[in-house]
């Protein structure tokens, strides 16, 4: 009779969005997992499902360095974000006071039809609201690229550690004694 070798597997399911699946993929599967399935959910994420021998070799140094990389990964995305969210808050306020001075120059010509005054400020604000709804795409790419400029050296150095520490988690795998 052939004897069959069991192997008892630890599973684990993680959702990341789409664009960031395949580093999270690559730091999954130097940490010894293997990728079953991945599925695109509706809002735009992907939900990886993972599995792994439980009597990996080295494991408890495995579990410490994936929580590691997981800290290293969150952190490498959130200065990504910080990038474009100061911009885009400023971006927001900024296009809602010029369509509100938009509109109150609107509101300032019909409440008011007869008044010439009433008609030449109201043609001056709307097209004051007009021209800096446009003018706030380049103020918003102008700071983007200014604080990018100041993020980027760490956005870089956090993407060395985090690709050097799963070198090493990767290099646990093959290793016979620590």
């Amino acid at each position: 009779m052939e004897e069959k070798n069991f192997v008892a597997y630890e599973y684990k399911t993680k959702t990341v969005k789409a664009e960031n699946g395949p580093a999270a993929a690559d730091m999954y599967e130097a940490m010894g997992w293997e990728i079953v399935s991945s599925v695109t959910t509706p809002a735009g994420g992907l939900t990886l499902s993972l599995k792994r021998d439980r009597k990996i070799r080295h494991r408890q140094e495995l579990v410490k360095a994936e929580r590691q990389a997981e800290e290293a990964f969150e952190t490498l995305l959130g200065l990504k974000r910080s990038v474009t969210f100061g911009a885009a808050v400023f971006a927001y306020i900024f296009g809602v006071a010029a369509a509100l001075l938009f509109g109150g120059g609107m509101s300032l010509v019909m409440t008011m039809p007869n008044s010439v005054p009433a008609l030449i400020g109201g043609i001056v604000m709307g097209v004051a609201g007009l021209v800096l709804c446009g003018v706030n795409y380049f103020i918003y790419k102008k700071s983007v690229q200014s604080k990018r400029a100041k993020v980027q050296p760490a956005i870089e150095q956090g993407e060395e550690n985090f690709y050097n520490l799963l070198e090493r988690a990767n290099g646990l795998l093959s290793a016979e004694i620590i």
